[in-house]
This record gives structure tokens, C-alpha cells and sequence, in this order.
């Protein structure tokens, strides 16, 4: 533990004694913020302590035993975290699943991690449980956070059936936590197939959370967290899990994601995790008020300004000078991340170089880092001191990153997990003598700074940071008998859309049946009644998709991917890159 309280630690020793140490240490603090009829709540420490300690001895009084399984299924709000922290105190491990999941995606991670109960946000979500419930053998209980007097058990009334418990049990719970235990199953889409459990452990996440404090991210006790990101989602845990260690307080967004900017304005965040939607929306409201000129003046005046105050060297007054005009618009800028911001944190997908740059030279550093879910959220970081926009900076202390003949990037510490679950053989994120290949290509330059230049999966990552398997979508509509070829497209992009072609010999019969006289592939690209077919089809895919994975539009080629045109592998498989550079104009058309 540092010396001192501006950065005193938890010191736990595993995730499991996290928050019942921050409880102890930092209990008049303020933990959460959150929303109640427009009004701003505050919860302190030692109030969180008692309603994780009451929920934790709940679910030892429903049956719930080490290591067995939990789900929560919700948006990120309060009661996620006080969920999430009395299965872990309770030693069991969590398994979040995403709010925007559908049955049958709730139905794998459910099934595949034996979960014996599932934590609900409330009737609706525990309603596609409920669906699939006869494909869940190990499944005991469902819990509502918000209940609707359905019968079903309450959150609240866990915390009623704890207070009868002895306390004593749950310490006795939490004292025989191993850091070698499981703390989180956390699913992730892979390349293939259905989305794989990465078995992240206790020893991983404090692994991390040691090198996170390494990086001083909090400065003193009022530092506040402003969180919308999913806590489903490795990033936004490694966030909460960091802010409780240090004992700052997070904000939780009221659950409106078009009042995400109005809130952090209101709420004043001095750390501000997001993924690129946020900060692209932002920089689009900053442009708003200013010119070109101006835009470029702020990156390259004030960017160098930002540069030399934050290594303490003399700034030039002739760069003041011609900063001193745009200094009323830089102080608007500040004033969109609430005026109090010391640092932003971008990651879960790439952003524009020059949106970074424009940031910083307005004094609102925002740094990329990288990591993935199999190195427990993080693996590189970009400081305040040292960044260099572009690079997702240099590896966390006590993380080796090296680069593979073939360009792949690869990273050993104590950080990386311990494998998929019933998964040993997944060929993505293997670990070879302690390196996990990650899957991406990158390179790292003279000062140890890593450059992500692309991906060996074919995973699409979206602008608002979330991973998308192209296969799901793909060969399901393959399965259609008017559908040749299907390639979907989204990476960076706000939602997934796809290029279509399809089946000649089955579109040729169809064609003569419905009255159309040019079945060439050109025409009926084109046609009315096709188009209407395809949609169809493309409707009965998304059918089984979440709403973010579902492909918004497409678009029909008017002739079929094949070899002889590079599109296709010998063996008939899409060329992903060649699809999305040749077709790029088509793409972008969707968007437009």
C-alpha cells in the first residue's frame, strides 16, 4: 500500500476482499453516484459494504456454493456493482451477459458456464431466461433487481434472507478465496462459432489493478468516474474494480444513452473511461463552433503548448499569443467534459488520430490503451507524460509485449487468463510458453510504443466498441437457397450492414415463377420483388441476433465473389480485406 491517504490502496489480496476492505477504509467516502427522479444520490462506502454484505449472505442462504456460476443480466447501474461484488465476497464467480443479448445468446453463456442462478435486471430480461430455461439444467435460481410483485425473488429479497445469516460464514467465504480461483467468466465473440468464456481469475484482475495504480489515474480522495460503458464488458469492469481500490466514486449514467454528454456536464468527472462514439460525438459538437483554421491551429499550437507544460519546459509567448484568441474555445471544449476532467481513456476500438490531437492541444487529454478480455482488460496504456498519438502506447509494468514473424502481437504477464472454458483447443488466443497470440498485427517502434495495424480475426469491431462475430450472421443467411455469398461490414463503423449476391441457378426458376423477364444477375439486383425476398431473409438472420449485431442495410451485387477475381480463397472462402477495399464505395454508400 502507498504511503499516505492521497493514494491509499485496498491493499486486497484478492478481488473477493476488495470491497470489503474499501467498505472498512474509505467508509464515509462517497462510492456511487447515481440517478433517482432526476436527482443525483450519493451512497457511501460503508453503505455499499452493507448491501453487498446483506445480497453475499442471500445468495449463500439460497444454496449457492465456491466457484459455481452467477449471471448478471442488466445495464450498468448500481445494483450491477452490488451484485456483481457479493458473488465474488461470496466466492462464487460472476458471468455477465449483455442486456442486449437475445434468448438464444442468453442461452449459451448461461448453458456453456453452468450458471446456477441469474441476476435480472427485471421481468423483461428474466423473461428470455425463462424462454430457454428447459436448455439450462444447472440453472436454480432467477433474481430481479427491479421486481414487479411476479413472484419471482427479489434482490431485495436476498438482502432480507441475509440478514438472518451470520456474518461469520461470509468472511469464512471470502478468507478462503485463492488468487489461482476463478473471479469472472467473461464471454468473448471468436472468429468462428459461438462467443468462448475466458476464465479470468482473482490473481489476474489484482494483477492488473496494481499496474493501473502504477499509471496514478487518481490524483486525490473527489476524483470521480463518470460510467455508461457496459459492465458486461471487460473494460468497464477493470474501471469499477480500480475505483473502488483507490476509493474514489463512480457516477452511473441514468440509462439514457442521449443524455450520456448532458451528464457528464452536470456530474464533472476528473477520469472519463469511453469508447470512440462518445469522444467522435463530442469533437462533432466542438466543430460546430469553429473553423478549419481554427481546428488546425488548436492541434498544432496547442497540442505543442500541452506538450511543453506537461514536460515543465518554457512555453514560448509567441505560441501564447497566437493560442490566446482560441483560448475562449478551448475553455468551451473543456466545458463538454464538464470543466474538471484531468484524463479520458479511449479504447475497445480505434478512434482519429486527429480528434486526439484536437483534444489535447484544447488541454482534455484523452489516451488510447490496448488489451483484449484475455489479458484481464488491459495490456499497453498511453500517459499524460508519455503518448504518442496513433500508438496505443507501451506495455503496463510487469506486461512483455512482442511481435511474431508473421506480425502478429503477442503478450505474456501476470495478466493473461487462464484459458476458455470446456475450450482448451480454441485456436484463437492460445498461449504458447506463457504468450498469448492475440490475433492482431501490430508493430512496436525505437521508444517501446505498440501500433495496432490490423487484425488476423475477422472480427468487426463497431464505432460504439462492440464485437461483432461476422460469422453468426453470415452463414445463416448462407443457408438461404437464394443466397450465393454474404460478407458483413461494420469495422469502425456505427452499425453492421452487408454486401449480398446471389444464387444464379435458384434465382432463375424463382425469377420465370414471379413474372420477371431479365434474370440476368445485373437486373435482378436491382428488382423490386428480389429485393424484397433478400429482406426477408436478411430479417429471419437478425431474428436471432441482439438488436446491435442485426445488419441495418445491404446491398445486392449485381454478380457473384469468385476466385478468379481474388475474392475468394481456393478453397472458397471470402477474402475479408479484398471484399471490403473493392467494394468500398458500396459500403460507404450504405452509410450515407
Amino acid at each position: 500500500m502507498e504511503a499516505g491517504t492521497k493514494k491509499q490502496t485496498t491493499g486486497s489480496r484478492t478481488i473477493a476482499d476488495l470491497l470489503p476492505r474499501a467498505a472498512q477504509i474509505f467508509a464515509d467516502r462517497v462510492a456511487i453516484k447515481h440517478k433517482v427522479g432526476g436527482e443525483w444520490r450519493d451512497v457511501t462506502y460503508a453503505e455499499v459494504g452493507e448491501i453487498v454484505t446483506e445480497i453475499a449472505l442471500g445468495l449463500i442462504d439460497l444454496g449457492i456454493e465456491r466457484n459455481e456460476r452467477v449471471c448478471i443480466l442488466a445495464n450498468t447501474r448500481p445494483e450491477w456493482t452490488y451484485a456483481d461484488f457479493a458473488v465474488t465476497t461470496a466466492g462464487a464467480a460472476v458471468v455477465p451477459i449483455y442486456p442486449t443479448n437475445a434468448p438464444e445468446e442468453c442461452e449459451w453463456v448461461a448453458g456453456n458456464s453452468d450458471a446456477v442462478a441469474v441476476i435480472c435486471e427485471d421481468a423483461g430480461q428474466a423473461a428470455k431466461i425463462e424462454q430457454v430455461r428447459g436448455n439450462l439444467p444447472h440453472l436454480r435460481h432467477i433474481v430481479l433487481i427491479d421486481g414487479d410483485g411476479s413472484g419471482e425473488l427479489t434482490l431485495d429479497d436476498l438482502r432480507e434472507r441475509g440478514r438472518s445469516r451470520d456474518r461469520a460464514e461470509l468472511e469464512a467465504r471470502t478468507d478462503d478465496v485463492k488468487a489461482e480461483d476463478p473471479f469472472t467468466f467473461i464471454y468473448t465473440s471468436g472468429t468462428t462459432g459461438p462467443p468462448k468464456g475466458c476464465v479470468l481469475t482473482h490473481g489476474n484482475y489484482r494483477s492488473v489493478m496494481d499496474m493501473v495504480q502504477e499509471r496514478s489515474i487518481f490524483e486525490s480522495d473527489d476524483d470521480l468516474v463518470y460510467l455508461f460503458l457496459p459492465l458486461a464488458h471487460a473494460f468497464a469492469l477493470l474501471v469499477q474494480l480500480a475505483t473502488v481500490d483507490r476509493g474514489v466514486a463512480i457516477a452511473y449514467f441514468g440509462g439514457d444513452s442521449k443524455q450520456i454528454i448532458p451528464e457528464i456536464m452536470e456530474v464533472k468527472p476528473t477520469y472519463l473511461p469511453s469508447v470512440p462514439r462518445i469522444f467522435e460525438k463530442l469533437y462533432t459538437l466542438a466543430l460546430g463552433q469553429l473553423s478549419q483554421d481554427e481546428i488546425d491551429t488548436i492541434r498544432e499550437v496547442g497540442g505543442k503548448i500541452q506538450d511543453l507544460e506537461t514536460h515543465d519546459e518554457e512555453v514560448p509567448q509567441e505560441l501564447r499569443d497566437r493560442f490566446a484568441p482560441l483560448e475562449p474555445k478551448a475553455e468551451f471544449v473543456r466545458g463538454l467534459f464538464g470543466g474538471r476532467l484531468r484524463q479520458a481513456v479511449t479504447g475497445a476500438a480505434p478512434i482519429a488520430p486527429e480528434i486526439l490531437e484536437f483534444f489535447w492541444g484544447c488541454g482534455v487529454p484523452v489516451l488510447e490503451g490496448y488489451g483484449m478480455t484475455e489479458t484481464s482488460t488491459s495490456a499497453t496504456a498511453s500517459t499524460i507524460e508519455d503518448h504518442k498519438f496513433g500508438t496505443v502506447g507501451r506495455p503496463m509494468k510487469g506486461v512483455e509485449i512482442k511481435i511474431a514473424d508473421d506480425g502478429e502481437v503477442l503478450i505474456k504477464g501476470a495478466n493473461i487468463f487462464r484459458g476458455y472454458h470446456k475450450n482448451a483447443d480454441a485456436s484463437f488466443g492460445a498461449v504458447e510458453d506463457g504468450w498469448l497470440h492475440t490475433g492482431d498485427l501490430g508493430s512496436i517502434d525505437e521508444d517501446g510504443y505498440l501500433s495496432i495495424t490490423g487484425r488476423k480475426k475477422d472480427i468487426i469491431i463497431t464505432a460504439g466498441g462492440k464485437n461483432l462475430t461476422p460469422a453468426n450472421f453470415e452463414n445463416d443467411l448462407k443457408q438461404s437457397r437464394w443466397v450465393s455469398q454474404c460478407v458483413m461490414h461494420g469495422d469502425r463503423r456505427p452499425f453492421p450492414v452487408a454486401l449480398i449476391t446471389l444464387d444464379e441457378e435458384e434465382m432463375g426458376p424463382w425469377a420465370a415463377e414471379h413474372g420477371i423477364t431479365d434474370a440476368s444477375p445485373a437486373a435482378l439486383a436491382e428488382d423490386p420483388q428480389v429485393r424484397a425476398l433478400i429482406q426477408a431473409e436478411v430479417d429471419r438472420a437478425n431474428a436471432k441476433l441482439a438488436q446491435v449485431e442485426q445488419v441495418k442495410r445491404f446491398v445486392i451485387l449485381d454478380h457473384d465473389l469468385s476466385q478468379e477475381t481474388g475474392e475468394l480463397t481456393p478453397t472458397l472462402k471470402v477474402k475479408r480485406n479484398v471484399v471490403n477495399e473493392k467494394y468500398a464505395t458500396l459500403f460507404d454508400d450504405l452509410y450515407s
